[in-house]
């Protein structure tokens, strides 16, 4: 456990750093809250006797500052194309781990190809999309990979009970989709295209009992990018219930409403990995409670491995990339339900 030790929380009084910021302080770490507002900081501060370190991306001297004396930074300030770029840097001028949460799919191809080759060369370690979106699925997909060293395509889809964007999920998505511009994403022939065209609407079978299941395919997040990072498998495609799509992209749909003492909201997840390979297919399944609430133990218990030592790999990396995918899952037995079967049966 943390045993005592300090982790920076860069945007800790956001929605899903509440989270994070709680579930650090579960593991005996001492999180240190960082961020532009400083009422919003010292708010969360006082509530659980936490020193606020007041920083913007726009202030590197400020970063290094909030960073001082930590073992690691968490980022969880959104947009992510504006702050993994200065926090980053200040990460390695600290020479301490940085991981995120970011769901960008613009911020985190950016954190693989601009970074990829200074971490590996300072040993720094890296870890992007350490999420519901990203950390998860690439986990869960590298799971059913098992002995394969290779696939021929991978699935990953999303059921939501339901999906009440936070104010940062609407903040990013309008940044990527700026970013973006009349154009979607998808990773095919293990090549990013750029389409114009509406994505498919099909039918998705997620294990009993959900069953089948109307999905938006071609549905893009983050571990479209994690995924062929260390895989090697051409083309992956990510899929979303219809309904949390119609939710999502509703400009009236409300913010997640705590349903728990844990301040989780009452939305249930289910995440159905499938890979392929010659005809033959495994699988692996995780589900749950509330996609920002369970992105707190997610990010906690990588970064309880990177300090721990327990990783296979430095530079920037994906999930299953540097932690060993089966044994993470069963360390989140108390937040999730695992249903895994990497040799198809």
């Amino acid at each position: 456990m943390g045993s005592g030790q300090l982790v920076a929380v860069f945007g800790a009084y956001g929605h899903t750093g509440r989270f994070v910021v709680a579930e650090l302080a579960a593991r005996g770490y001492v999180p240190v809250p960082s961020g532009r507002n400083a009422q919003a900081l010292q708010e969360l501060a006082d509530e659980h006797g936490l020193e606020p370190r007041v920083a913007t991306v726009e202030d590197a001297v400020s970063l290094d500052r909030a960073l001082a004396g930590t073992a690691a930074v968490i980022n969880c300030a959104g947009p992510f194309a504006t702050t993994t770029g200065p926090v980053i840097e200040a990460a390695l001028r600290a020479k301490i781990p940085y991981l995120d949460v970011a769901a960008e799919l613009e911020a985190n191809l950016d954190t693989f190809a601009h970074y990829r080759d200074r971490a590996r060369e300072a040993g720094a370690v890296i870890v992007p999309a350490m999420a519901f979106f990203g950390g998860l699925g690439d986990l869960l997909a590298t799971t059913a990979m098992g002995d394969w060293t290779a696939a021929d395509e991978a699935h990953i889809a999303y059921a939501l009970s339901s999906w009440r964007p936070t104010a940062g999920t609407r903040l990013s998505g309008a940044v990527s989709r700026e970013r973006r511009g009349d154009v979607r994403l998808r990773y095919s022939g293990g090549q990013w295209e750029r389409r114009t065209d509406a994505p498919p609407t099909l039918q998705w079978t997620f294990p009993e009992p959900m069953g089948v299941r109307d999905v938006i395919g071609e549905f893009t997040m983050a571990d479209v990018v994690t995924v062929p990072q260390h895989l090697s498998i051409p083309d992956v495609t990510t899929y979303m219930t219809i309904e949390a799509v119609r939710d999502v992209a509703a400009p009236h749909t409300p913010a997640p409403i705590a349903a728990d003492e844990d301040g989780r909201s009452d939305q249930t997840f289910l995440v159905d990995a499938v890979v392929r390979s010659g005809g033959v297919e495994r699988r692996a399944a995780a589900s749950g409670q509330d996609i920002y609430a369970i992105t707190a133990p997610l990010v906690a218990e990588a970064l309880e491995r990177v300090l721990t030592g327990r990783t296979k790999s430095a530079g920037v990396a994906s999930a299953g990339e540097i932690f060993d995918a089966p044994d993470f899952l069963h360390a989140l037995a108390p937040y999730i339900a695992l249903d895994l079967h990497p040799q198809g049966a």
